[in-house]
């Protein structure tokens, strides 16, 4: 497997280990990247309060290493064999708010932010919902309301909730390998990669241009832009920045130990969808607060968790069902049910996820760096292996 070691190598860097906005998210690189991000693009910081940082308790369990898992394929192996195989750059397990098993691999360290890809959408929801509980943001309002511009564009006449689940009838194809993909595009007018002639200056110029594939309220369709649309109304309805809020109603309450970042466009603007680098034991701690129902009201997470029945039917009938079977999205959460309940699952491409189980109370976090974007094989093997260590951790 790559390593850091051979990118970025040279004073001024070889071009054969260069890595820049056109190669970054592309294989040998992204192990790099994933962990450079304020070197390749502009950033916001995201501090915490180094006056309260909330302790995490540590009580390593030897055997949670060695808990078999039975992968996609049929074949049996242990938790590790699993990591080792995955592309693991980051690993924690908590147990009842312990830390039961910590690991690091490939020149990672509890210091090093990584990017966490999409599970920065979990992270806004949060912030969502903290603002609709206090009644700053209308989640059954237009997003008009909060964002005028674009009522011209595919968005006109969805409201809050439809970008939230991701029901809207926008016009966007998250399909990352294919170049002309709006999802693709997108990024050029964030600062994700080099922009071509034409392409709007930032994320929220872009948003204006999407069009309409179908009604608002439909089945449930994975679209980064929706997040963006969110963070905007977030931004919108607060007049503070993202990296501000998420600092305030998240990172601060939540005691993180470290500042987190956020990536920006060319004009400022965070990039809501995927934009944030973190330790693995602040996303720990992001995932604890989950579980335990405190700082994101305890209601914004119950109604994801037993959602109204057309959100299930949103998600069942898509291409996601096969892989998720009996799963859904809600509130920029994915859920996927097992044997002992349901997981609140946030997901990041590229093998980022944080996995929240309330029956077994159980967090795990994995921080990666698959060489693809996505990888069903990797990802229902992580799903098990997360599954079963809280199995033998509940007993």
């Amino acid at each position: 497997m790559a390593t850091t070691d051979d990118r970025m190598t040279g004073f001024p860097p070889s071009d054969e280990s260069l890595v820049d906005l056109s190669g970054w998210q592309d294989a040998p690189n992204v192990r790099w990247a994933f962990r450079h991000m304020r070197e390749l693009m502009p950033t916001h910081a995201i501090p915490g309060d180094p006056e309260y940082v909330r302790p995490l308790p540590s009580a390593l369990d030897p055997s949670v290493c060695t808990t078999p898992v039975t992968r996609l394929d049929g074949s049996t192996a242990t938790a590790d064999d699993v990591w080792a195989d995955t592309w693991t750059d980051a690993l924690l397990v908590l147990h009842n708010g312990t830390i039961v098993d910590e690991q690091y691999l490939s020149g990672m360290t509890p210091h090093t932010p990584h990017l966490l890809m999409s599970v920065s959408k979990s992270i806004v929801g949060c912030v969502a919902g903290i603002l609709v509980q206090r009644g700053v943001i209308d989640p059954d309002a237009a997003v008009t309301k909060y964002v005028p511009e674009v009522e011209g564009s595919g968005y006109g006449g969805a409201t809050v909730r439809h970008v939230l689940d991701m029901r809207t009838g926008v016009a966007f194809r998250e399909t990352y390998q294919a170049a002309d993909a709006e999802v693709r595009v997108m990024e050029r007018s964030m600062g994700w990669r080099p922009p071509q002639d034409g392409d709007p200056v930032g994320a929220y110029n872009y948003l204006t241009t999407l069009g309409t594939a179908s009604e608002h309220g439909g089945p449930f369709t994975y679209r980064s832009a929706d997040t963006d649309l969110l963070g905007w109304v977030c931004e919108r309805a607060t007049g503070t920045r993202m990296a501000d809020l998420v600092s305030r109603l998240v990172w601060i309450p939540m005691g993180a130990e470290c500042a987190a970042d956020i990536t920006c466009d060319p004009v400022g603007t965070a990039v809501h969808d995927g934009g944030i680098s973190a330790v693995a034991r602040d996303v720990a701690r992001f995932g604890q607060l989950l579980l335990d129902g405190h700082i994101v009201p305890p209601g914004w997470l119950d109604d994801a968790w037993h959602p109204p029945a057309d959100v299930r039917d949103a998600f069942a009938g898509t291409d996601n069902e096969p892989v998720l079977p009996g799963g859904w999205y809600r509130n920029q959460f994915w859920f996927v049910p097992n044997h002992r309940g349901t997981a609140l699952v946030c997901l990041g491409i590229h093998g980022q996820m944080v996995y929240v189980h309330r029956e077994t109370r159980t967090v795990g976090v994995k921080l990666s760096s698959w060489p693809d974007p996505q990888n069903a094989s990797y990802l229902i093997d992580t799903l098990r292996t997360f599954a079963a260590i809280g199995a033998a951790l509940d007993g």
